[in-house]
């Protein structure tokens, strides 16, 4: 399926992610389902949230970073509802007109929900380890609802989630314009060249270590382009920083030019999500 500039393939879940990482950029891929089981590798590079100021040209994120349009509030990137409370202290904020802020809303409750619920693998509230997870789905029962008919358990216990890919996009996309805004002073309102979303599990030991290991690594190719001079992001490799942990355990998101505009995103330590722009 083909819309506009950006080609979304969405696949099984037993679907490889290596072809992508590695020079396929013209594709993006969906897992059909979400699902447990343990593979772990420590991302590099790490540094929680802090307050970096911003010394690049302000002009340039000075309309909503979704759509170009006014700009009439600060959207938190990452969403509140992807957080556990108290919430750090500089969680980031960007530009963003009113029906952009609002728009996601749902879509991001239905993201928070489907990846509490899969690692827990159940909808049952006993069974939801997030206060905030628990709190929406007992204020929304058509959203449970929804949640526990998209439960899938095989005859040997093993539980997946199929998804409604387009809702996930969704979110990533959104989260990946508001990161590319904030920390490389450079907006993307183009359709990226391909949205990725799979959950870390299913990533091979090649895979994850690409996924997890920073632009100045040795791993990636040595393109030599930096971002902006001002930009966070700038700032960071200065230091030798590059996965940014929002909320420990919760969220952390990766960004980088070198070889084109590469959001990466991970949510819960589950999902992982790559979005790109040549």
């Amino acid at each position: 399926m083909v819309a506009d500039a950006v080609a979304v393939a969405v696949v099984a879940a037993t679907g490889r992610f290596s072809a992508f990482l590695s020079s396929c950029h013209s594709e993006g891929r969906c897992s059909r389902r979400f699902g447990t089981s343990a593979r772990g590798i420590s991302p590099r590079s790490r540094v929680t949230m802090e307050n970096i100021q911003n010394y690049a040209d302000k002009r340039q994120i000075a309309s909503c970073v979704h759509c170009a349009g006014e700009t009439e509030s600060r959207d938190h990137v990452p969403s509140k509802v992807l957080l556990d409370e108290p919430y750090p202290m500089e969680l980031p904020t960007v530009p963003a007109c009113q029906s952009c802020n609002e728009g996601f809303s749902l879509d991001e409750e239905y993201v928070a929900c489907l990846v509490e619920c899969t690692l827990a693998g159940s909808v049952k509230s006993d069974d939801i380890q997030r206060e905030k997870v628990r709190k929406i789905l007992a204020a929304k029962p058509a959203l449970a609802a929804r949640l526990t008919k998209a439960r899938l358990e095989t005859l040997s216990g093993d539980v997946s989630f199929a998804i409604e890919p387009d809702r996930v996009q969704h979110v990533a996309l959104k989260l990946a314009r508001g990161h590319a805004a904030f920390e490389l002073n450079e907006p993307q309102f183009n359709e990226p060249a391909s949205v990725t979303i799979l959950p870390l599990t299913l990533m091979n030991v090649e895979e994850r270590t690409r996924f997890e290991s920073s632009p100045a690594s040795g791993i990636w190719p040595k393109v030599g382009i930096w971002p902006e001079v001002g930009s966070r992001a700038m700032q960071r490799i200065v230091t030798g920083e590059f996965w940014v942990i929002v909320q420990p355990k919760r969220y952390r998101y990766l960004t980088s030019v070198d070889d084109g505009v590469v959001i990466r995103m991970v949510l819960s330590e589950y999902l992982g999500c790559e979005v790109r722009w040549d």
